[in-house]
């Protein structure tokens, strides 16, 4: 059986983004990979093994376009609301907090965060199926 290790995005600014998902998430740097033409950097914390790679590809410039296939990355809390405040305490101007109901029962509670490059998170209270 396959077992999911880390999903990469590609980032302009790594001190940038580093400061973002260290703050929003918790993350720190697991493994940095140093190459001729790119960086790999592995962001991980204690509540998963899951990690997150960031690509830096040196000398880049201009941004990178996300297209229309691009959906988004979710981390789930043990407290929505204060992990709302908490983000928007660091500056961070998370979206609305969303209740998702299907057949009168509530199936979800969530907001969105976008980092630096425009990538959206979204942020799940834990609950049901989003443990």
């Amino acid at each position: 059986m396959a077992k999911m290790i880390h999903s990469m995005i590609r980032i302009l600014d790594e001190t940038r983004s580093l400061a973002f998902y260290g703050a929003a998430f918790g993350l720190t740097v697991a493994e940095r990979l140093d190459f001729e033409t790119f960086t790999l950097l592995y962001l991980s914390n204690g509540e998963s093994e899951f990690e997150l790679e960031l690509t830096v590809n040196k000398g880049r410039t201009e941004a990178y376009g996300l297209g229309d296939g691009y959906g988004h990355l979710a981390v789930s809390v043990t407290d929505l609301d204060a992990e709302h405040l908490r983000v928007t305490d660091l500056g961070l101007n998370p979206g609305k907090i969303i209740e998702l109901k299907r057949d009168g029962a509530l199936l979800a509670r969530f907001f969105f965060l976008t980092d630096p490059d425009g990538y959206k998170i979204e942020v799940l209270q834990r609950h049901g199926r989003y443990k």
